[in-house]
């Protein structure tokens, strides 16, 4: 899903065939739109990113990860993730550890991405679940009656059929192309990825690296300088979860919400990483 642009990609269909495309449409999402890309603007054009890029997208990275796993059940101090090495197979440390190895792999997917979102998503699931777990419902969407643990997502969980259909038809939109500004197609494939929770575990951490790979790969923050993860961590459980059900709903103001929630959330990552360069810049980090 490359773009020559920030936020848009190449060859787009007609907007009548363009589902993607018709959301940014909707009441405050082109307000939204615009404020994350002057937010993002201004971050790409701090002097220290000129030289110093490398460092900040190692920071945003972590702190990305520390987000994530936090809205996971694992809120631990970003020091305390900076400074382990030993993540277990169970509990906060093995969330925390699948958190952290999915946030360095999606930089490396975004080639496979643009040819099968699917084949990423299940790649992903294999990351988070890390070597210790070696069960058949690894790196493959759930069957009928097997169990899903994500605590934090407690909506009606469809069911494996539908899941199935639904993850077909967000891959083909995906692969079909839209004029869709990238901040709507993050937020739709991160939505829909809670809606379904698709694999018997680390559904939530699965959707907030696939939305991360939009971002990166749509050229609106190549250089993954703008962590949404810390957005949503911010923003807190609560609104996540409302903002979450929102979206569901399949309402416009619900499906507006969620983007624009979203849109918050890296705007919110936008000002953090905003704070390192600024940091790096005193010589402080």
């Amino acid at each position: 899903m490359a773009g020559n642009s920030r936020g848009t990609t190449p060859a787009p269909p007609k907007a009548s065939d363009d589902p993607l495309a018709t959301l940014a449409s909707l009441p405050g999402v082109t307000d939204s739109v615009d404020s994350v890309r002057k937010g993002v603007d201004r971050v790409y054009g701090h002097r220290v990113m000129r030289r110093r890029s490398n460092e900040v997208s190692s920071e945003a990275a972590l702190r990305g990860a520390r987000g994530s796993a936090a809205l996971a059940g694992a809120d631990w101090a970003l020091e305390e993730v900076r400074r382990r090495t030993d993540f277990g197979v169970e509990g906060e440390p093995r969330t925390v550890g699948a958190a952290l190895r999915l946030t360095a792999e999606a930089g490396q997917l975004l080639s496979v991405w643009r040819q099968s979102p699917l084949r990423v998503l299940a790649r992903l699931h294999l990351v988070a679940a890390g070597k210790e777990t070696a069960d058949d419902t690894v790196g493959r969407p759930r069957l009928a009656a097997e169990p899903v643990d994500e605590p934090l997502i407690e909506l009606p969980l469809p069911d494996a059929d539908e899941v199935a259909g639904r993850l077909d038809g967000l891959s083909r939109l995906l692969l079909a192309g839209t004029e869709a500004p990238a901040l709507v197609i993050a937020a739709v494939v991160h939505g829909e990825l809670l809606a379904l929770r698709p694999f018997a575990s680390h559904n939530g951490l699965v959707a907030r690296a696939a939305e991360r790979i939009v971002l990166i790969g749509s050229g609106l923050d190549p250089k993954a300088i703008c962590p949404a993860e810390v957005g949503h961590a911010e923003l807190g459980r609560a609104a996540y979860v409302a903002a979450l059900e929102g979206y569901v709903s399949g309402t416009p103001e619900g499906v507006a919400g969620w983007i624009a929630h979203c849109g918050r959330a890296v705007e919110l990552g936008v000002r953090e990483s905003t704070a390192v360069c600024e940091a790096l810049q005193r010589g402080a980090a």
